[in-house]
């Protein structure tokens, strides 16, 4: 198996998965990546990277129907603070998703969200308005 680390629901988190975080992170090669589990259900791997910086464009790889994972290069002014980064992880659960789409989702976030260090925020969604870019700003000022 290629996985990384591997949740109590028994899905493996693929190495490309880490690879693709640290280039984010460490390389600032990537603004944002989405993750997915593969159509067997049996590992989590990367759905899509992205360099762009507009963040509607990420809103559109969460699809309306299914879950997946992500994580965003959040780039904000604090006051006082002035510039700062952080990482947010997001876990996209729609309503609409299917039942065990939701479940195995779910039960697999944990071994991919400590397989990285470094998330400066969790955000979940369940429907847009909970990821826009201003609940996501609000949340990051907190941290």
């Amino acid at each position: 198996m290629s996985g990384f680390f591997q949740s109590r629901s028994g899905v493996a988190v693929s190495s490309d998965c880490q690879d693709a975080f640290n280039d984010l992170q460490f390389g600032k090669k990537t603004k944002f990546i989405v993750f997915r589990l593969n159509d067997a259900r049996t590992e989590i791997t990367v759905d899509k990277t992205s360099n762009s910086a507009d963040y509607e464009e990420f809103l559109a790889c969460l699809p309306e129907n299914d879950c997946r994972y992500a994580v965003y290069d959040v780039e904000f002014e604090k006051a006082g603070e002035g510039k700062r980064n952080k990482i947010a992880f997001y876990t996209w659960s729609p309503d609409t998703a299917p039942i065990k789409s939701k479940m195995v989702y779910a039960s697999s976030k944990e071994s991919l969200r400590r397989s990285f260090n470094g998330i400066g925020a969790e955000i979940q969604g369940t429907e847009f308005s909970e990821v826009s870019w201003d609940a996501v700003l609000e949340k990051m000022m907190r941290v």
